[in-house]
């Protein structure tokens, strides 16, 4: 490898989160105090020091929704006065009749490469995101996620294992903009039925061509940076997507909650030692440098 990049970080200002302002609000990663305050730059290339990190990708952090280009605009900011990040994935709300207009403001940045609206949706309302779980077959949502293609723009895809199904016909619906699967579709039930699931559902979502996921936020549900856990979905969804379609992301500072970045890249590289070097190359830059034209 000649450098690591990540593919999901975030760096925040309180005064910007309502989740960071205001009484605790219950989050599906648990009890975040600690990150309850400005997570800058600065501090995010000191934890990276000396993990061989060389590139980034900032993931939109849930801004007001009315102020989805003022997050753009200071991450960009942030990229020309220190040149970190290296590409942005911003928000736009796709349930707006015509998104096109929001994202005709975001083209103003260059760094922007792809848009996120989270559409996980799960039983356990602390896991609950998204209004309902069939936002993937909505067809205004199909149609807006569609106009991605014209800017040349990728989608982070967020979605549990019962919605996969649904998510798989979204990414047949629109050939020509790429998915980046994140979490690496967010494995939360452990039970061998449930990772009997999650499997089928990667299958599924593997099965279209225009679909990537995302080595990210395997603490998540376990709250722990757990070695054999990150082995076990790495092992399984390399074997699924194949190497060449999967990418490392931090979800740093929200794996800060557990542990450290070197310790993070560790587990990380000791999980992919049994790959040869061509496959880890793909998970760790090569993958990450074509969906997110690094």
């Amino acid at each position: 490898m000649t450098g690591i990049v990540d593919g999901h970080h975030h760096i925040w200002r309180q005064a910007d989160l309502p989740w960071l302002t205001g009484p605790m609000q219950p989050r599906i990663f648990g009890a975040y105090e600690p990150i309850r305050r400005d997570y800058p730059i600065q501090e995010y290339l000191e934890d990276l020091k000396g993990t061989g990190v060389t590139r980034s990708v900032y993931v939109q952090t849930n801004w007001a929704i009315d102020r989805f280009e003022d997050e753009t605009k200071w991450v960009q900011h942030t990229a020309d006065e220190h040149g970190w990040p290296h590409a942005i994935v911003a928000y736009a709300n796709f349930a707006a009749d015509d998104i096109r207009p929001q994202l005709d403001r975001l083209k103003r940045y260059p760094l922007v490469r792809g848009v996120r609206m989270q559409l996980h949706w799960h039983e356990n309302p602390l896991y609950r995101f998204a209004a309902r779980p069939d936002l993937c077959l909505d067809p205004m949502i199909r149609r807006n996620i569609g106009y991605l293609a014209d800017y040349g723009w990728s989608f982070d895809l967020q979605v549990f294992t019962p919605q996969m199904p649904d998510a798989a016909k979204l990414v047949e619906t629109c050939p020509n903009v790429t998915f980046i699967l994140q979490h690496a579709g967010m494995l939360e039930d452990l039970s061998p039925a449930g990772r009997a699931a999650w499997r089928a559902g990667m299958a599924r979502l593997a099965a279209c061509p225009n679909a990537v996921t995302k080595l990210s936020g395997l603490g998540t549900f376990i709250h722990r940076n757990d070695a054999a856990h990150i082995a076990a979905v790495l092992t399984d969804t390399v074997a699924i997507f194949g190497a060449e379609r999967c990418l490392f992301g931090s979800n740093f500072p929200i794996e800060k909650l557990w542990t450290s970045y070197r310790e993070l890249i560790d587990v990380f590289r000791a999980a992919a030692a049994s790959l040869n070097a061509g496959q880890r190359d793909a998970i760790f830059e090569t993958t990450a440098v074509r969906v997110y034209r690094l």
